[in-house]
């Protein structure tokens, strides 16, 4: 670790290329256990029946709630610049997709 840090302590992160051009989702389905949470990312395209996992993250219960902390923040911050984000009715989910969120 101190390897990736310079001498103002800050954190030297390389970004792949391929990491860098992202994958688009629509969907996040997130389950939790007591020990870390598990966000699978999700696009599942209209009239399509089935849809894959196309990214998860696992994340420990600080790191998750420093994540909802920030996210809540950008969107404020978002909104502040751009207007309200508006919300859509969601097409509702079946109960059994995913895993139940047990470790």
């Amino acid at each position: 670790m101190e390897e990736n840090q310079n001498k103002d302590g800050q954190l030297n992160i390389e970004l792949d290329q391929e990491i860098a051009e992202g994958t688009y989702s629509n969907l996040a389905i997130i389950n939790h256990s007591v020990s870390e949470f598990i966000v699978d990312f999700i696009n599942i395209m209209p009239g399509v029946p089935k849809a894959k996992v196309k990214s998860r993250i696992i994340l420990t219960p600080q790191h998750a709630k420093r994540l909802a902390k920030a996210l809540a923040d950008n969107v404020r911050k978002f909104e502040e610049a751009n207007g309200e984000i508006k919300e859509y009715e969601q097409p509702t989910m079946p109960m059994n997709f995913g895993p139940t969120g047990q470790a």
